[in-house]
């Protein structure tokens, strides 16, 4: 019933908003014409708004579940169409606080103690609140300033409530929108499913923010402020509390005499730095979870918030993703075919001179351009959407990646209109790349796994013995994992089956003809010659053999 009167709710605001002309031709647009009579037309300021701002609106209505599920979707830039993705970025994740009573009830709840055991003060006005949780400012007792972050009560239900709505939609969309296997619905709601999954573990935020503290410790560029781990649980989350501007309030950062043009460049050497040296990168890089410290103007560092959402790549994407900036810095179209080959984002059989001839189509106009008014995000962005065309396969941190280099390149034009992306990145990443495949680094790494290569070492004899032993008897198996050969695999055994019974068919027909040229007025089975039933069954079964299966 609950859940019934909730997608009534939600077709009210999608009419409202005039969302129906996003489900053209489908089950979902008839249920929503039935309900149109009983809703208030759309205001003509509504109305006449682009479809993007028109769902930014209606997503911040339904609740702070789907402000999250919009932020999370407008990262999906290969799923969702450019004008929507755009306007959700824009959506704005701040929600009408809780009761600070109540917060202080579950912070104690989760610590395990009551406030004034763990806390000299606890403000119960919250300084921020958001969809998932809100932030109260609080004092140790050995004089330490403090933030406590702390989830909603009862978010997780609310939470689970609407993830089962979204997968009931998605279901819907996948069987009856034309487009299904384009928009893969099911795979957007389990991508926000595990996204909010990670939000609402505190603890691993804390793990999320240490690590990234540890790898930037006493660094000029970025400070991330220290988890206290005795105040710290899956629902609460204490921190070090740091002051700061944020990083696109222009005005207040004149004010405060920042050097903006070193601040910009800082900014883009640290992704790069977070995202090749170490990583692991800040996914969620808006000015609202960057800030900048005020008290270095000549020197000016940036300051890290809310690492519920973090990117990692795998060491094969890592290379590959390095090699392609560099093919793009280097204008070398051909490499940058190859690789999205090689990292197997793209199946083998594509022609990579077609492909070198789009890479080529889509990054050289660029070049016409002074080099300060290039984004490389852009150019990124749309060398994926081109290679999509090609049967592209990505990772779901790739796109996290790729909306967090359009973040940062955002802030970075923001603090200086004239940076110059390129002539910043590609030194950095060059310095990276010598760094990590040097003779030193990959000696290092030799030595990290020979204790494991020392162990199996005894067993390599015996292993290899097997192996041979196998090969002289023929006993080799070729295990088959991918899916693809398991289908290739079951369509090679039907069609082996087929031409067994065809050819036995065949000589049916055949003995058929035999018989029939030698035994003219032979012996009969219910009144028929023999060889004419032989000659039946046997283009019946060479039919059937023949016949094309699914």
């Amino acid at each position: 019933m609950k859940s019934a009167l909730r997608a009534m709710r939600i077709g009210r605001v999608l009419l409202r908003y005039r969302l129906d002309d996003l489900l053209d031709d489908t089950p979902a647009e008839r249920w929503l014409k039935l309900m149109r009579p009983f809703v208030p037309g759309a205001a003509p300021s509504i109305a006449s708004m682009p479809r993007g701002a028109r769902l930014r609106l209606a997503l911040q209505e339904l609740g702070p579940i789907f402000v999250k599920f919009g932020q999370i979707l407008s990262t999906r830039r290969d799923l969702v169409p450019a004008d929507i993705a755009e306007e959700l970025t824009h959506l704005q994740d701040r929600v009408a606080p809780f009761d600070g009573g109540v917060a202080r009830g579950l912070v104690e709840r989760e610590l395990g103690r009551s406030i004034a055991d763990a806390y000299a003060s606890f403000d119960t006005t919250p300084l921020a609140s958001a969809s998932i949780a809100q932030v109260h400012a609080a004092t140790l007792h050995d004089g330490r300033e403090v933030v406590v972050k702390v989830l909603r009560p009862r978010i997780e239900v609310q939470i689970a409530a609407d993830i089962a709505l979204l997968k009931s939609v998605a279901g819907i969309v996948e069987r009856a929108h034309p487009n299904a296997d384009k928009i893969r619905p099911r795979e957007i709601v389990a991508e926000i499913e595990n996204t909010l999954a990670a939000e609402l573990d505190l603890q691993r935020e804390a793990g999320n923010a240490s690590l990234l503290r540890r790898n930037w410790e006493n660094s000029p560029d970025l400070y991330v402020p220290e988890v206290i781990w005795s105040h710290t649980a899956e629902g609460a989350m204490t921190m070090e509390r740091v002051r700061g501007i944020p990083s696109d309030d222009i005005k207040a950062l004149d004010a405060a005499g920042i050097d903006r043009r070193r601040l910009a460049a800082k900014g883009v050497r640290v992704f790069y730095q977070q995202v090749f040296r170490d990583n692991f990168f800040h996914a969620d890089a808006h000015a609202g979870n960057i800030w900048v410290d005020a008290t270095r103007k000549q020197d000016p560092r940036f300051i890290a918030l809310d690492f519920g959402i973090m990117g990692q790549l795998s060491s094969e994407d890592q290379y590959y993703l390095a090699e392609n900036f560099m093919a793009i810095f280097n204008r070398d179209y051909r490499r940058i075919a190859e690789l999205h080959v090689q990292a197997g984002w793209m199946p083998a059989h594509i022609r990579i001179d077609e492909l070198e001839a789009a890479a080529r189509a889509i990054c050289e106009p660029y070049f016409t351009r002074p080099l300060s008014e290039i984004s490389l995000a852009e150019v990124l962005v749309k060398l994926f959407r081109m290679a999509q065309r090609y049967e592209l396969t990505l990772q779901p941190q790739l796109i996290l990646l790729q909306k967090t280099l359009l973040n940062i390149e955002g802030v970075g034009r923001q603090l200086d209109p004239k940076i110059d992306i390129w002539a910043v990145a590609k030194p950095v990443l060059e310095q990276i790349l010598v760094e990590r495949y040097s003779p030193q680094r990959l000696a290092g790494e030799f030595r990290k796994r020979l204790p494991e290569m020392v162990t199996r070492a005894p067993e390599v004899p015996r292993l290899l013995h097997a192996w041979l032993q196998q090969q002289v008897e023929g006993k080799h198996e070729l295990s088959m994992r991918s899916r693809d050969l398991a289908e290739l695999a079951r369509i090679a055994h039907a069609a082996q089956k087929r031409v067994v019974a065809a050819v036995l068919g065949s000589g049916l027909l055949i003995v058929a003809a035999v018989l029939y040229a030698l035994e003219a007025g032979g012996p009969q089975l219910l009144g028929v010659p023999v060889s004419t039933w032989v000659a039946g069954l046997g283009g019946a079964w060479a039919l059937l053999a023949a016949w094309p299966r699914r």
